[in-house]
């Protein structure tokens, strides 16, 4: 079964990346939603569209797991200015 690594990008520029091992056309992360929501108002929230983009596909589970941390450094999506990854902790 093909896994990805996948890129969510909010309506305000800000992104996600993340991994689905059972590429569900539906999933669109584990992201938390508090910090997300913190971003947008009220009115901003009930007409909500995002962007799921996959960069990467494989058939093994232990390649996925390995690059997943090389694109969030890269896209530099663990900066609170730029996304919402939690992990690797960013350092300035």
């Amino acid at each position: 079964m093909k896994k990805i690594i996948y890129k969510i990008t909010y309506p305000n520029g800000k992104i996600y990346i993340g991994k689905d091992l059972t590429n569900t056309l539906t999933y669109f992360g584990s992201v938390k939603g508090e910090y997300v929501a913190k971003d947008f108002t009220e009115d901003e929230m009930k007409d909500f569209t995002i962007r799921k983009e996959v960069l990467f596909e494989s058939e093994s589970k232990e390649e996925i797991n390995k690059i997943e941390s090389k694109f969030i450094l890269e896209y530099q999506s663990n900066n609170p200015d730029i996304g919402y990854n939690q992990w690797p902790k960013f350092k300035e």
